[in-house]
């Protein structure tokens, strides 16, 4: 008898168990959509041929993740994409990333450019790092510089330095300033 009241708490115990995982909020293990840009930003970030002439960005809607930027090589691109879909509370990733076309002009472009902009005042701080700050595209001979610095003074030290580059058609500067943190 003691057996099988026994075995019968046991079942009940069971029940309210399993009753009450079926039963928890599986919106509640989602990320918030701020962790979730975080997370996506990280993933991006450090791909492993991620650099200096790439740029990549991403919008969030819902569970809906849009890859937006350009690419030199055309396997960060699937990276990117593939590091994104695996991230829990995604679940579709549009992938906009434009690869950049093969040209040796471009190539010798981004490469004096890099030197010009990154051997100017103190800009060289702009370069140090996994991931550098300024970001410079160059597709079919016309240049775009992204990324943030910390003031207007470097947004234009850059801007100018990439003017002086011979042989681009044009040059672009969306370089942003970082937002001042009050400490």
């Amino acid at each position: 008898m003691k057996t099988i009241r026994r075995g019968m708490i046991a079942l009940v115990g069971l029940i309210v168990l399993v009753a009450g995982t079926a039963f928890a909020d599986p919106v509640k293990d989602l990320p918030s959509t701020s962790q979730l840009e975080r997370r996506i930003r990280k993933e991006l970030v450090t791909l492993p041929y991620y650099g200096v002439f790439d740029n990549l960005a991403f919008r969030v809607n819902g569970g809906t993740v849009t890859l937006y930027g350009k690419v030199v090589r055309p396997t960060t691109k699937s990276d990117a994409e593939r590091r994104v879909a695996r991230l829990a509370g995604v679940n579709h990733v549009v992938n906009k990333i434009d690869v950049l076309p093969l040209s040796s002009f471009d190539d010798s472009l981004r490469q004096r450019t890099y030197r010009a902009v990154f051997s100017t005042g103190g800009l060289y701080r702009y370069a140090m790092g996994a991931n550098p700050s300024i970001h410079i595209i160059v597709d079919r001979g016309h240049v775009t510089l992204e990324g943030v610095v910390a003031n207007q003074g470097d947004a234009q030290l850059a801007y100018m330095a990439a003017r002086g580059v011979p042989g681009s058609f044009s040059v672009t500067n969306n370089l942003r300033v970082e937002q001042n943190k009050a400490y």
